[in-house]
C-alpha cells in the first residue's frame, strides 16, 4: 500500500520557535504491531522545547511532541485489544505527536474510559503520568508530609499539587506571579511563595516551623537547585525532574551529606512506564483520580497545530498556566 500524507509540524534544524514549520509529511500504513491514530488533541510539554533546541538531541528532520489523543483509523498485523474507531491516548518517548495523524506501537496506547474526553487525555498523558510516578513511586507521599512544588501553576504542577494534597500532604507551591499563586491555591497548594520576590528557603522554614520539607519536586533546574536542597529537612529527598531554566549544576555528594544526609534523584517518566503493564496500571490510577474528581484538569490554553511556534513562545515566556493542547 502506498504512503498517504498528513500535515505536521517539522523541525529541520534546532533553534528558536521559528524553526517549527507546518508542512506535509508521508504517513505510511501501520507496520506490524502498530496502530494508526488520527489525532484530535495534542499535548504541549516543556520537553518539546528541549527537543526543539537540541538540549535533548533528536534525529533531524523531526516532528516534535510526545503525547496525544485520537481515534484509531487502521491496525497493523498482530495488534490485539484495539479496534478501528477506538478512542485512545498515548505518551511515547519517540517524538512525532505534532501531526494530524501518526503510527504508534499498539502496546503504548491506552483506551479512554467513560468520563475522559480526548482533550483531557491529551493534557494528562505525559503530565498526569509524571505526577503519578512522582508522588506514588519516586517518593510515596503520605499523610502529614510537607511537600514543596516548583512551578506549581504549570501543567505538571497543578496535577502534582492536587495529588499530593489528596494523599494528605501539606503542599507549598512556588509560582511566578500573584495570578499564578491564586491558581495554585485553587489546585491544592496550602501556601504559595513567589519566585523573585520571596526568600524561598526562609519562607519554607517559616511554614514548616524550621524543619524543612520532606520532599522537593523541582522541574526548574539550574536556577533553583541549591535553593531546593536548602529547603529539605535531614533525610529529605530532592527530586529533580526538569530543566526549564537549564540543566542543574554538577555537585559533590558532600553537598548532600552536609545538609543532613539528603537523597537526590533524577527520574524520568518513560523509565516508570517502560512495560505495558506499568503503563496500564499507572493510566488506570490516573484516569480514576480524574473520574472521581480528585484531580481537576485545567486546560489553560488551546492553539491550532499550525500555530505551534506561538505556543512554544508563550510556554517559554511562562505566559501559560495549567495544560496546553494543540488542535489539529
Amino acid at each position: 500500500m502506498a504512503d498517504a500524507t498528513t500535515r505536521a509540524v517539522v523541525i529541520h534544524e534546532t533553534g528558536g520557535p521559528e524553526v517549527l514549520r507546518f508542512e506535509s509529511v508521508a504517513l505510511p500504513p501501520p507496520a506490524t504491531g502498530e496502530v494508526q491514530v488520527r489525532h484530535t488533541a495534542i499535548g504541549l510539554n516543556f520537553i518539546d522545547v528541549y527537543d526543539r533546541t537540541g538540549l535533548y538531541p533528536v534525529a533531524l528532520p523531526a516532528v516534535p511532541g510526545r503525547e496525544a489523543a485520537g481515534v484509531v483509523t487502521a491496525l497493523g498485523r498482530k495488534v490485539r485489544g484495539l479496534r478501528v474507531g477506538d478512542q485512545v491516548a498515548y505518551t511515547f518517548p519517540v517524538v512525532g505527536a505534532y501531526a494530524q495523524a501518526r503510527n504508534v506501537p499498539g502496546e503504548r496506547l491506552v483506551r479512554l474510559p467513560k468520563g475522559i474526553r480526548d482533550e483531557t487525555a491529551a493534557a494528562i498523558m505525559l503530565k498526569g503520568l509524571t505526577a503519578h510516578y512522582l508522588v506514588r513511586r519516586t517518593y510515596r507521599v503520605k499523610k502529614g508530609d510537607a511537600v514543596l512544588v516548583h512551578a506549581a501553576a504549570g501543567g505538571v504542577g497543578v496535577l502534582l499539587t492536587q495529588w499530593a494534597r489528596a494523599l494528605g500532604a501539606r503542599v507549598i507551591g512556588v509560582v511566578g506571579s500573584l495570578e499564578k499563586a491564586t491558581l495554585a491555591k485553587r489546585h491544592g497548594c496550602h501556601h504559595t511563595l513567589l519566585a523573585g520576590r520571596d526568600d524561598i528557603v526562609a519562607g519554607v522554614k517559616a511554614l514548616t516551623k524550621g524543619a524543612g520539607v520532606h520532599v522537593v519536586y523541582d522541574s526548574v533546574g539550574k536556577d533553583t537547585f541549591f535553593e531546593s536542597l536548602d529547603c529539605l529537612r535531614p533525610l529529605g529527598m530532592m527530586v529533580s525532574f526538569g530543566n526549564a531554566s537549564g540543566p542543574p549544576p554538577a555537585i559533590s555528594p558532600l553537598e548532600l551529606a552536609k545538609r543532613g544526609s539528603l537523597y537526590l534523584t533524577r527520574p524520568t517518566l518513560f523509565s516508570h512506564i517502560a512495560s505495558p503493564a506499568d503503563l496500564a496500571s499507572a493510566a488506570r490510577e490516573l484516569f480514576g483520580m480524574v473520574v472521581k474528581k480528585k484531580l481537576r484538569v485545567r486546560i489553560g490554553q488551546r492553539y491550532a497545530l499550525a500555530d505551534a511556534a506561538q505556543a512554544h513562545r508563550d510556554l517559554e515566556a511562562r505566559r501559560t498556566t495549567g495544560s496546553t493542547v494543540l488542535v489539529p
